[in-house]
């Protein structure tokens, strides 16, 4: 891998990540863009003891152009894009509309290809595992940032789940706080580690799917799988065999096997509405919208949480669709809404032998 670093005409970094060490990157943003001014703030709610960023800049922010005007697309035939070179393997750059900036922390734009009309299960392996290597480096160098305490590196794809931008892409998120979602998980894995004499949850959880019927799919270094308590109709949670706490952990053989797991699990959720118990639809007229997230530890403080430090965190991936049968959408109502008690319609056993069933042959 080869990593080229530059500036975009507003002073944004933007980062290449190519696949060949030869590859030279001196192309120059020729945009006329002014310095981005960003107004987020993060506020915290007394109560619920969470946070919310507040953003109103993003009102702004591009909303689903017409592919010739793809911000996401290289510069090409004289239109200027976000990306100043002619082709690019995976590039990172930092949010033109950020979510957190400054204090708030940092948010980046994570393109997969070039190809606008492709989608991460149409990668190679070889173009994925870069794209693992680029969510690492990410990962390590946002740490480093005063304000940063946990890195969210995610994707969402699909107009149901409220993608603007039609080029295959994700974001990560730098945030200067350990998030809720991550905060319940760590209290709960302090709660069991005092109750149990020392066992890690995470294990015992890993331990215990692995042995039932929700296994999705299984290979040397990874497990995937349907969890008992799922919240949405189709959701798989991967895991490493070794635990780790973050993808800086992955030793070579976990990152190497990573790219032929993931893309089997993404090409198997757009099978699951091809006919079958999803019934009707196809992966052509629609592939399923879904969103991918990477859990990492976070990186400080650990005060709150007695008792368990960044190596007793598991990383692990959660993927999951708001579709539940073909032409049906999961929407959060009343009781996930207001109350965040999920009802989900669809039974965890009956998603995992949906998944199984469209295993690629």
């Amino acid at each position: 891998m080869k990593k080229t670093s530059t500036r975009l005409a507003d002073g944004r970094e933007l980062i290449y990540y190519d696949l060949r060490d030869d590859t030279v990157r001196d192309a120059v943003d020729r945009r006329p863009l002014e310095r981005t001014v960003t107004t987020s703030e993060i506020r915290h709610d007394m109560l619920l003891g969470d946070a919310v960023a507040v953003a109103s800049h993003r009102q702004g922010r591009t909303y689903h152009p017409p592919a010739d005007e793809c911000p996401l697309c290289p510069s090409r035939d004289g239109r200027l894009s976000e990306i100043p070179d002619s082709s690019y393997d995976v590039v990172v750059f930092e949010n033109r509309f950020p979510s957190l900036a400054g204090d708030s922390g940092r948010c980046e734009v994570v393109c997969f290809t070039s190809d606008h009309d492709a989608s991460f299960a149409d990668l190679t392996e070889e173009q994925a595992g870069l794209v693992l290597e680029a969510w690492t480096d990410r990962t390590a160098e946002l740490s480093h940032l005063p304000s940063v305490q946990q890195v969210f590196c995610f994707e969402n794809r699909g107009a149901e789940i409220g993608v603007t931008l039609g080029h295959p892409h994700g974001q990560i998120y730098a945030y200067p706080f350990t998030t809720p979602r991550t905060a319940l998980m760590l209290r709960s894995l302090a709660q069991h580690k005092q109750a149990s004499g020392g066992e890690n949850l995470f294990d015992l959880v890993v331990e215990r799917e692995t042995a039932g019927e929700r296994v999705v799919l299984e290979t040397e270094h990874w497990v995937a799988f349907v969890p008992y308590a799922a919240h949405w109709p189709y959701e798989v949670h991967l895991y490493p065999r070794r635990r780790v706490p973050d993808l800086l952990g992955l030793d070579e053989a976990a990152r190497a096997e990573f790219p032929r797991v993931y893309l089997e699990l993404l090409r198997r959720f757009d099978r699951i509405f091809d006919g079958g118990d999803g019934g009707g639809g196809t992966v052509g007229e629609s592939r399923t919208p879904y969103i991918a997230a990477w859990h990492q530890a976070p990186f400080g403080p650990w005060d709150e949480f007695e008792g368990v430090g960044r190596d007793d965190f598991a990383l692990h991936l959660e993927l999951f669709t708001i579709r539940r049968t073909a032409g049906k959408l999961k929407f959060l109502a009343g009781s996930e809404s207001g109350m965040n008690v999920f009802i989900n319609d669809v039974p965890p056993e009956a998603a995992a032998r949906r998944l199984r069933e469209v295993a690629s042959t």
